[in-house]
């Protein structure tokens, strides 16, 4: 997955919403106001800033280079995935479906998009 890859994917996912709150170089995905993934547009490497379970934080970092504790942000909920095609086929996707689940969770039944 490449960066216009990803962008097209969070933007795909029900109720997901592209800002910009940061400035243009920066998208951020949000579902009903609340943030599952953040993307540099103008960095020299692609990469996306997802939510994930803090167990699986330690384990995706711990196993695959690309993957790291999230930049910015808080090191037990988010990673940074670099995005340069060495993750196994289909990881990327399932790692940002995985962000917008936890975050839907979050929700309010009635705040919930219908997935």
């Amino acid at each position: 997955m490449n960066s216009d890859e990803a962008l097209d994917f969070c933007a795909n996912l029900p109720s997901a919403e592209l800002t910009h709150p940061f400035g243009f170089e920066t998208a951020v995905f949000k579902v009903r106001g609340k943030v599952f993934a953040i993307a540099p547009l103008d960095g020299e490497v692609a990469a996306i800033t997802l939510k994930a379970h803090p167990d699986d934080v330690t384990e995706l970092v711990r196993e695959h280079d690309a993957i790291t504790r999230g930049y910015h942000m808080n090191k037990k909920h988010w990673i940074t995935v670099v995005l340069d095609g060495s993750l196994p086929e289909g990881l990327e996707e399932a790692i940002v479906t995985e962000s917008y689940r936890l975050v839907i969770a979050g929700l309010l039944r009635a705040q919930r998009p219908v997935v």
